[in-house]
């Protein structure tokens, strides 16, 4: 072929010449690591991987794997015969083979995998005879038919699963590792019989059609709805495709001096430096993960196997000194021989990755930079969560213990299904999830539980690295549970637990307790200050929070905000007689009487302002001044618009006439920002008083100088800003002149309109700063309402015409250049602007990072979401500089 597509694990360190970044990008995780491990002399069974491109020809391609590539991969298996002795498809010594995925960035059971691939009728035979072990091979093969079936042509697993349960009842055993060689012969037609009902032929008997059919399924599971949410989730571009790697089997089923197993080169839930796993004697991987046995600690293996032991010990060590990070192995023991199948830098909690990042540097592995890259900012947010209240937890008696599987307090009702959990939380309502053991299934609803309870599993089970890659608290294998999925209730410690009950779940402890318990912030310490240092060193941007109360403000400080971004003032009216005097204000028909209800408020909004101020100091104030449409301040209900008309002393008549007049067909784009301060300029009087005020007064008070910014929202034109702007001017100068005090102000805006972004150099001439207020300047730009948009986007996810929310992440290729385009004519324009974002995707990593690149001076997030963008900001210069250097 003229492209390359396939490549043996003992080519593909050599190919990439050991370049980690593009291994991964052609090879997938998987690959790359199986290509370095061989290239350093791990026992790694032989096999080959079928590249990410070959993934993204397949679809396009109508899903189909071309004659070259089918060519290609037949080869490639000539090959494997060579090196193993063994023929595929052969009766007396067939080469069997695992076909697993691998995308470049780990998504764990988000794929497909097929074991045990090449047997059929004859060869099963053939491989009872020549191991002399047939229960061994009538194991192998009842497995690869259950898992052909299920991953490659969609025959439901609980059809097999039910004749496994009915099978150990007839013989009265608990495990499948009790079965007989003639019972699990007598499975294995029993799963071709179900196979055939279902499909309406045989079951394939023709290795060639089973390899080729299972490389379809895996290239098509990068397309299944889970990996489509996990991708949605950790944005991870869909055009990636995954790789797909067949290798040699590895049978950890094969006898009491078998097994297989997980482990980690320090512990992913604290970050200590101590072999971390589990493993199970005579299995083979998917038990282990589906927690279906209770596995053992890795460290029962030197009892068992000492020697196998102090190997994996030492290739454990050589692969966290190569990768220079922990890492997550799987690896199989066939007769007291190990090979490892697997090496991959491992999901981990965020206070282990803080911990890691810190030990490391500490160990000289890694510098300071580089360890800020290792810890993805979003999973900062895990440390900022809340933990159960102390006084409350020791009035609490816990039912039951399960593993601390994922760190972190959750409180909620009890539900029994991933949909259940969608459905309950997207109305409002707090879940824990409870499953006998979760699988990639249930994702979304793992997603939109507050924490994840389950019966079955270990430390390593699905539960546990997707709890812990999520942030989520996750109490894995809590034996003891008893559940009644038809009932929907679940017994532990002899009391009855019914959908819809509290229980609160301890990922830190493992408890379990049937009461409601209270949470208070979580506090952060130790490793996190002495990280964010090193992120605060080498980052650019500045980060300010949005916060429009003194407890927010606080909050946010206390996380290391540099100022305050974005302060919405329409929120501090809705409060008591706040509320009574804006309608007062909104119902008037003169200007002196708009004025008089004004002067109610003011008092109001000027002690707001004082308290921020004295909160954040000689740190930049951004006030933004009224943004929404006054209909919104103004009753709907008959019986409220009555009760408001006789609190504000109008009739009921005159009310109904002013809310009807105010009524707008799209009030989002209509009677708001900007506009009501050129219609109404005393509304500007009144805040700019309030805000200059504010700051003299705590300027005197704490001898600070405070400096205070005043955004005019939803300008479009230069001539608008510059009339909003001379009133405040002539307010402020005003009151700063009669207070006798050298006092700077700023004035600038909001860029939210598609036309102040394209008009940015005339806006510029007017404005002290920029702020990007890109919730509504992305609506505008789409032109679809972030209100309604989730009704019809979840249809163009799944036609993958859009890959993410841009209202969660931004839109880079449209609204992304009209923040370059008007950045850059506004610099222009004025040199001394100061640019920053203000809307939600000022906490959002991979937005913190276009705003690094786009040449912004800050931005603006929520309270918790401040030390994520401190992080990304960090991350951001670090491969601004090194792309810089590669140059």
């Amino acid at each position: 072929m003229s492209h390359k597509f396939l490549y043996y694990f003992t080519e593909g360190s050599e190919a990439f010449h050991g370049d980690m970044t593009q291994m991964r990008n052609i090879l997938g995780g998987k690959g790359a690591g199986l290509a370095e491990m061989t290239a350093a002399g791990m026992p790694v069974p032989p096999g080959f991987t079928i590249s990410t491109e070959a993934c993204t020809l397949y679809y396009k391609e109508g899903r189909q794997i071309n004659e070259e590539i089918q060519k290609d991969i037949f080869e490639h298996m000539k090959g494997l015969e060579k090196i193993t002795g063994k023929t595929f498809g052969d009766i007396n010594n067939p080469l069997l083979v695992s076909v697993r995925s691998g995308a470049r960035q780990s998504m764990p059971g988000m794929m497909d995998t097929i074991l045990n691939l090449g047997l059929n009728d004859a060869s099963v035979e053939g491989l009872a005879k020549k191991t002399g072990n047939p229960r061994f091979a009538y194991d192998s093969y009842r497995r690869f038919v259950q898992m052909f079936a299920d991953v490659v042509m969609g025959v439901p697993k609980s059809l097999f699963e039910e004749e496994i349960d009915k099978m150990k009842a007839a013989k009265g055993v608990k495990n499948d590792i009790d079965l007989t060689a003639e019972d699990l012969k007598k499975l294995v037609e029993i799963f071709k019989k179900i196979y055939e009902d279902h499909e309406h032929k045989p079951f394939p008997q023709d290795p060639k059609e089973q390899l080729i059919e299972a490389v379809k399924a895996v290239f098509r599971s990068w397309d299944n709805p889970r990996a489509n949410v996990y991708r949605k989730m950790n944005e991870i571009p869909y055009e990636w495709g995954t790789a797909v790697n067949v290798q040699t089997m590895a049978f950890g089923n094969s006898g009491n001096r078998s097994g297989t197993g997980v482990a980690f080169t320090r512990n992913p839930a604290t970050g200590e430096k101590e072999l971390f796993g589990e493993y199970l004697i005579n299995a083979q991987g998917e038990d282990v993960v589906a927690g279906i046995r209770t596995p053992s600690p890795i460290s029962h293996l030197k009892e068992q196997m000492p020697d196998v032991y102090e190997q994996f010990v030492q290739i454990a060590q050589r692969l966290e000194n190569h990768f220079k990070d922990m890492q997550d192995m799987e690896f199989t023991i066939e007769d007291g021989h190990l090979y490892m199948l697997q090496t991959r830098n491992g999901k981990r909690t965020a206070t282990a990755a803080l911990k890691i990042a810190c030990d490391l540097v500490d160990e000289g592995m890694i510098d300071e930079e580089e360890a800020v890259l290792r810890v993805d900012p979003k999973q900062l947010d895990a440390l900022l969560h809340p933990q159960f209240d102390a006084d409350a937890l020791k009035k609490a008696t816990p039912i039951g213990r399960g593993l601390a599987a994922s760190p972190g307090a959750a409180c909620g009702k009890v539900v029994f299904t991933a949909d259940d959990a969608k459905e309950w939380a997207a109305r409002g309502e707090k879940v824990v999830l409870v499953r006998l053991e979760t699988s990639p299934e249930d994702i979304e609803g793992m997603a939109a539980a507050q924490g994840i309870l389950t019966v079955r599993g270990g430390m390593t089970s699905h539960a546990a690295v997707v709890a812990r890659g999520m942030g989520a608290c996750c109490v894995a294998g809590c034996g003891e549970i008893v559940v009644d999925y038809e009932k929907k209730q679940f017994t532990l410690g002899g009391k009855t637990i019914k959908e819809g009950d509290y229980i609160s779940i301890d990922g830190s402890t493992g408890y379990v307790y049937d009461v409601a318990i209270p949470t208070v912030p979580a506090t952060i310490s130790g490793n996190f200050g002495r990280y964010m240092a090193w992120a605060d060193k080498v980052r650019k941007l500045k980060v300010f929070t949005n916060a429009d109360t003194p407890r927010d403000a606080k909050q946010a400080s206390d996380f290391g905000a540099e100022g305050i971004g974005l302060c919405r003032t329409e929120h501090m009216f809705f409060e008591g007689e706040r509320i009574k005097a804006m309608r007062e204000m909104i119902v008037a028909e003169t200007t002196e009487e708009r004025k008089k209800a004004l002067a109610k408020i003011l008092p109001y909004q000027q002690g707001d302002f004082e308290a921020l101020f004295e909160i954040m100091g000689e740190r930049p104030v951004t006030i933004r001044f009224l943004d929404p449409p006054l209909h919104e301040f103004l009753p709907t209900k008959e019986e409220d618009i009555k009760e408001i008309a006789e609190e504000i002393g109008v009739t009921v008549e005159k009310l109904k006439n002013v809310i009807a007049g105010l009524h707008e067909f799209n009030p989002m784009m209509g009677h708001r920002g900007c506009r009501l301060s050129v219609t109404y300029p005393e509304i500007a009087e009144m805040q700019t008083t309030a805000v200059i005020n504010a700051a003299i007064n705590v300027t005197k008070k704490t001898g600070k100088k405070i400096e205070p910014r005043i955004m005019i929202p939803l300008v479009g034109e230069a001539k608008e800003l510059k009339y909003v702007k001379d009133v405040v001017v002539a307010t402020a100068d005003k009151i700063i002149k009669e207070a006798g005090i050298d006092m700077k102000y700023e004035v600038g805006t909001m860029i939210e309109i598609p036309r102040a972004a394209l008009t940015a150099g005339e806006i510029a001439k007017e404005a002290d700063f920029f702020s990007y207020g890109t919730n509504d300047l992305t609506q505008m730009t789409f032109g679809f309402s972030r209100d309604d948009a989730g009704k019809f986007l979840d249809a163009y996810y799944d036609k993958k015409i859009y890959e993410s929310d841009p209202f969660q992440h931004l839109d880079q290729k449209g609204v992304g250049r009209l923040v370059k385009l008007s950045a850059q004519e506004g610099k222009a324009a004025n040199p001394n602007l100061h640019l920053g974002i203000c809307g939600e995707h000022g906490g959002d990593p991979t937005s913190v990072e276009f705003c690094h690149f786009a040449g912004l001076d800050y931005v603006s997030c929520s309270p918790f979401r401040v030390p994520i963008a401190r992080l990304a900001a960090a991350q951001a210069a670090i491969k601004d500089k090194r792309a810089k250097a590669a140059k």
